[in-house]
């Protein structure tokens, strides 16, 4: 049985890549300086050389590297992880975060750092209900998050539509036109916040009526159709559909449903002994995470009770790290809460860009989100435990479902790919500008389309990196150096 750690917390301690005192001083540069720094990068790094990449002649094997992910994960749902990397090359890319980051780290570096979402690809954005009930267009995933360089981000999210425009059948030029588009919205849009009041920024969020007025001036009558019924989706995830779908009654008890491997209730991974210890140990675990919580969340949390506990294989490069799902209970059977506690390892960023100031890899995925989202989950917070063998395993925490809903990009064509780019290129520009120096990084960019076309090239390049990597892998599985499962 594992043992819950104390959670620690540094209130003197800011994103960074290093520990700094909240009483230190702080510059205020005036708007005029700051646009001259973006400037003078641009003096020491052309914008066209971001597209100049090639693989480096001593790139590590691909293959390698997501080895050595995997050491540190769940050893029998590895092979989870590499079936559904190899269901497309697009599949893959979504996995191989490390690689990349690994190849972004030879190439040389603008110095305007924001918070990084670390994984920037486009099926990380989406809609999810904000603390005030209204559906809101962001990213949606900060397992990798860390203070870097802003061009790392826009190269993943510009691959990422690149990758995505091959697996749907774009030809060359309607893929140009959607990665073009990305980048060009994050321009202009780093420009529209540049201008904007610290306050206003802030506050500043997408809504999902801001989605829906794009696609009713760029999407087809179909298209928007599809729209509305993937927010109508989105607004019905909830915990009462989780409850409806993953639990059924045992002995007059909601327990959830067994569906190996993908779902293992508790009881089926402990021996009888731990199960005995079990009621403790959660205890235990709410105590840790109750202290990361505000004093008002606390008291929400405090009226539901525990009820029962799963693992869930979750995502596509998360398959094999640990994650559950805990049911809990409030004042009736019609007052379910669904929370997921996911296990937060380090970075994929932070042999490239050093390590986190935080203590807890779980308070980093917390952190880094608050402070790119302009509204985040409610019961958003992290915790540490220690498992049977001695390992200390970090965790955040947050709701399993909660109007959470993602593109169907399995189903775009052009027209839709391009203006759903837009979309994230606009809300990636929003996430940064909250974390880094949005004038700076307006002054880099410039008015004109240098960096646009500079990433379209890139994308296109790097695009064909990702072919041969998904190519490395499947061989890697044919001569049995590494095994896969599908599991869909």
């Amino acid at each position: 049985m594992a043992h819950v750690e104390q959670a620690t917390e540094h209130p003197d301690r800011i994103a960074g890549n290093g520990a700094e005192p909240a009483s230190r001083a702080v510059a205020h540069p005036t708007p005029r300086e700051r646009a001259a720094r973006g400037k003078a990068v641009r003096a020491e790094l052309p914008r066209a050389v971001h597209g100049e990449w090639e693989p480096a002649s001593s790139r590590r094997d691909p293959v390698e590297l997501l080895e050595q992910q995997a050491a540190s994960r769940v050893p029998e749902l590895v092979p989870i992880r590499y079936g559904r990397m190899l269901v497309s090359p697009f599949t893959y890319f979504r996995g191989a975060a490390y690689p990349m980051a690994a190849d972004l780290a030879d190439e040389p570096r603008t110095g305007l750092e924001v918070q990084l979402c670390g994984d920037a690809h486009l099926s990380n954005f989406g809609v999810f209900a904000a603390p005030d009930r209204r559906l809101v267009f962001s990213v949606n995933d900060f397992d990798e998050t860390l203070p870097g360089p802003f061009e790392w981000d826009v190269k993943r999210l510009v691959a990422s539509f690149a990758v995505a425009g091959r697996d749907r059948g774009f030809d060359a030029k309607q893929r140009r036109a959607v990665t073009t588009t990305v980048t060009r919205a994050y321009r202009e849009a780093m420009r529209d916040f540049a201008a904007m009041k610290n306050l206003d920024l802030w506050y500043f969020r997408i809504e999902v009526d801001d989605v829906a007025a794009l696609a009713s001036r760029q999407g087809t009558a179909k298209q928007i159709k599809r729209f509305e019924r993937n927010v109508a989706h989105a607004r019905s995830k909830d915990s009462m559909k989780a409850f409806a779908k993953l639990t059924e009654l045992v002995d007059g008890e909601p327990r959830i449903v067994s569906d190996p491997p993908l779902i293992v209730p508790i009881e089926e991974l402990l021996s009888e002994r731990e199960q005995h210890r079990l009621d403790d140990f959660m205890h235990g675990v709410f105590r840790a995470y109750r202290r990361t919580l505000t004093t008002d969340r606390r008291r929400l949390l405090d009226r539901y009770r525990y009820v029962h506990l799963a693992r869930k294989v979750v995502g596509v490069g998360s398959v094999g790290t640990r994650a559950w799902i805990v049911l809990m209970l409030g004042r009736d059977a019609e007052d379910p809460l669904f929370l997921q506690f996911k296990e937060a390892e380090a970075s994929v960023l932070e042999p490239f860009l050093g390590k986190s100031a935080f203590p807890s890899h779980g308070q980093r995925v917390v952190e880094g989100q608050r402070l790119t989202q302009a509204a985040s989950d409610v019961m958003l917070g992290w915790m540490r435990a220690t498992d049977v063998g001695g390992q200390s395993r970090h965790y955040y925490i947050r709701q399993l479902w909660d109007a959470k809903g993602s593109a169907l990009v399995e189903t775009m064509n052009p027209r839709a790919m391009t203006v759903y780019a837009e979309l994230c290129g606009r809300t990636l520009a929003k996430a940064h500008a909250r974390s880094g120096d949005a004038i700076a990084i307006a002054a880099y960019l410039g008015s004109g389309s240098s960096f646009d076309q500079a990433l379209a090239a890139f994308a296109e390049t790097y695009a064909d990196q990702n072919e041969r990597d998904y190519t490395a892998l499947s061989e890697a599985v044919a001569s049995g150096r590494v095994a896969a499962e599908r599991d869909v």
